[in-house]
């Protein structure tokens, strides 16, 4: 398998989505490892796996409506496996295994197969102390940003899954590329005051638009080099609610064509009438309340050059 990814939004042709079956029990207060999760729990909305398959059928129905060829990892029992972005994520031509956090690194065990179809020469793994997961990594043609935090509570932290060590490793991994770290709020319990992923709050669609949210940055400067990046007119701002519903997280198939919630009635009419994509709605909302949407939930190795 030849991989290729060199941004979020060109056409799609092979992707590994999350697999829903045998995700186990619903986890315990104190095994809740993002402050949405903790949320759902504590609330007792926490998704059901009947739900959850629903959902995830329904996502693989578009991918494939658009001739998307769609891989899945192998079932491990009794393990959520759901968001597929975490377990390794492509640059280029390689795909880079990422160090997640101890509750989920059996996770990766699943891969062994899709793994075994690409040429090891462009697989990596990480250095033990570097801390990377895909949703922090949102790639432009231009620029790769990274969502980090750089607290010395790094590893106290369940939210901060990113580190500045794993972001030098990838500058010296791709000496021609300009990486651009962005410092993000974390809280392990209250999902309006921090984000999980880089992913949650930002996310670049068509060929120069994005969508974004202020607060979620722990220096006012980051938001305004993405607002300067893309520009005013390009970017859909979003609200406090919005962001807590994670409407950043919406999947793109081509430059045209975007896959969002459903529920998200405000930025999907924006993305239809006054930006002219196509937008195909699917119920996505019990996933999310996990703690990620339609980005998490993939894990793209191909698209079109």
């Amino acid at each position: 398998m030849q991989l290729n990814i060199t941004n979020e939004t060109s056409l799609l042709q092979t992707v590994v989505i999350g697999q829903p079956y045998s995700i186990g029990k619903q986890p315990k207060l104190d095994e809740a490892y993002d402050a949405k999760s903790y949320q759902s729990i504590k609330d007792k909305i926490y998704p059901s796996e009947s739900k959850i398959v629903n959902e995830m059928l329904c996502l693989e129905k578009i991918l494939k409506k658009y001739g998307v060829e769609v891989l899945q990892p192998k079932i491990l029992k009794e393990y959520n496996q759901v968001f597929a972005r975490d377990v390794a994520f492509v640059i280029d031509d390689k795909i880079i295994i990422s160090n997640m956090i101890a509750d989920r690194e059996e996770e990766q065990e699943a891969y062994e197969e899709i793994f075994k179809s690409i040429n090891f020469k462009n697989i990596y793994n990480l250095p033990k102390k570097a801390n990377v997961e895909g949703g922090d990594i949102v790639l432009t043609d231009e620029v790769v940003f990274c969502g980090v935090y750089k607290g010395s509570d790094f590893f106290q932290i369940k939210t901060a899954r990113t580190n500045a060590y794993a972001i030098e490793y990838l500058k010296e991994l791709y000496p021609n590329k300009i990486f651009k770290e962005l410092q993000l709020k974390k809280n392990d319990k209250d999902p309006r005051k921090g984000v999980l992923h880089l992913d949650c709050t930002f996310m670049p669609i068509g060929k120069n638009k994005a969508i974004l949210y202020k607060e979620s940055f722990a220096n006012e400067e980051d938001y305004h080099f993405l607002v300067d990046y893309f520009g005013i007119e390009n970017i859909f701002e979003l609200t406090e609610d919005e962001v807590f519903h994670i409407n950043s997280n919406v999947f793109s198939i081509s430059p045209e064509v975007v896959i969002s919630e459903e529920k998200f009635i405000r930025l999907n009419q924006f993305l239809e009438n006054e930006w002219n994509f196509k937008v195909e709605k699917i119920p996505y909302y019990e996933i999310s309340k996990m703690g990620g949407l339609l980005r998490c939930s993939t894990l793209p190795l191909i698209r079109k050059k």
